[in-house]
């Protein structure tokens, strides 16, 4: 299906099937649903060949290990949470090399069973209840559209939780958008930044910026 024939679809009401988004080429997604296996060998087989050829052998092995362990780990950590994809900056930029500094991830959330024949929450009321319910207190809220469709986000820092694997705070940016043709389904795109080393950093509010961006070039997709 063409893009045209796409946005036709979407605007005969059809419902959304899938979804794109425009991101740099150091980005690289990693479906969590099926395929990841493959997807992350292929990324870690490219990053093992940017390995300088005079290496020292006795440093190459512990550097391979410690890299596929985290990055395993951030896979892993994304799957528990029932995730579609996960989006990592994989390769280098300018000195920095695999930086897992930054993520972006997605899933999509059901409505409970509601009664039919009671009254129906707004949308945009019941996009701000399903972010507010999973246990963070306030945020910055604003709400909008990405496609055409009714959009909530949320952005916030998170305090650190080295229970959980997050060794330092974070900034975080939710968009939480109903999902055309299926008002009951909600697709929410989680990004996730330490910046430089601090959430609230100049580096954090330029990668804050950064996603916005990439939200503008959002697209639903229709079968």
């Amino acid at each position: 299906m063409t893009a045209e024939q796409s946005a036709a679809a979407g605007r005969a009401g059809a419902p959304a099937t899938g979804y794109r988004l425009l991101l740099p080429s150091q980005w690289a997604q990693i479906p969590l649903r099926q395929g990841t296996e493959e997807a992350v060998e292929a990324i870690l087989q490219e990053a093992y060949a940017r390995i300088p050829a005079d290496a020292p052998p006795d440093k190459i092995g512990p550097y391979k290990r410690e890299l596929t362990r985290r990055f395993r780990a951030a896979v892993a950590g994304a799957q528990e949470r029932s995730a579609l994809d996960l989006y990592l900056p994989v390769k280098p930029v300018g000195d920095e090399e695999f930086n897992l500094g930054a993520s972006i991830l997605v899933t999509e959330t059901m409505l409970p069973v509601r009664n039919p024949h009671g009254p129906r929450t707004p949308p945009g009321e019941t996009a701000v209840q399903l972010l507010t319910n999973n246990g963070v207190e306030g945020g910055d809220l604003s709400s909008g559209e990405v496609d055409g469709a009714l959009a909530v986000r949320r952005e916030h820092v998170a305090a650190a939780a080295p229970d959980r694997g997050a060794a330092a705070g974070s900034r975080r940016v939710e968009y939480m958008v109903s999902v055309p043709g299926d008002p009951d389904r909600w697709f929410v795109a989680a990004f996730s930044t330490v910046g430089g080393g601090d959430p609230r950093d100049e580096l954090a509010e330029a990668l804050v910026e950064w996603f916005d961006a990439v939200m503008a070039t959002f697209r639903w997709r229709y079968a």
